[in-house]
């Protein structure tokens, strides 16, 4: 079954789990996700594949981080927790995370195959590896990990 698939049956499943007391956090999270789907693919005229939809769900995993942030900030922790119990659902949408070896190593194997001399070579490097990594790891994170080892790289 599909991504988009797997996100219709969720949202039946939380629905129907509302009738006997579900989780009304999770059929909202769910609707937004299915939303925010049907308007990409509005936007791209045509429907999303598999690895559409997981851009959809790390691009809404990635707004809710940045809310949660500034919600600490502001000293609204309750809103902050809010927006990270979105990131759980959310996450379970996505293919399983990569362990912090695993990335390390794709992104040494992409440092060689770019042939990186130092951080001015990042764009390479990061396309070579966000192709490999598709949806499982965080943006953020791989970028962080990019920059410090073309920084060992280039010294």
């Amino acid at each position: 079954m599909g991504l988009r698939q797997r996100v219709e049956e969720e949202l039946k499943a939380a629905m129907k789990a509302m009738g006997s007391g579900g989780d009304p956090l999770r059929l909202e999270t769910i609707r937004l996700l299915k939303s925010a789907v049907r308007y990409k693919e509005i936007d791209v005229g045509a429907e999303l594949d598999d690895a559409g939809v997981a851009q959809v769900v790390s691009s809404l995993i990635k707004q809710r981080r940045d809310s949660a942030e500034q919600f600490r900030t502001g000293g609204r922790g309750e809103a902050a927790a809010k927006e990270e119990a979105e990131i759980a659902i959310l996450q379970g949408f996505l293919p399983a995370q990569l362990s912090s070896e695993e990335l390390a190593r794709l992104v040494g194997e992409a440092i060689a195959e770019a042939g990186a001399k130092g951080p001015r070579d990042m764009g390479a490097v990061m396309k070579l590896v966000k192709a490999r990594v598709q949806g499982r790891a965080d943006g953020k994170t791989l970028s962080d990990l990019v920059k410090a080892r073309l920084a060992d790289v280039g010294a």
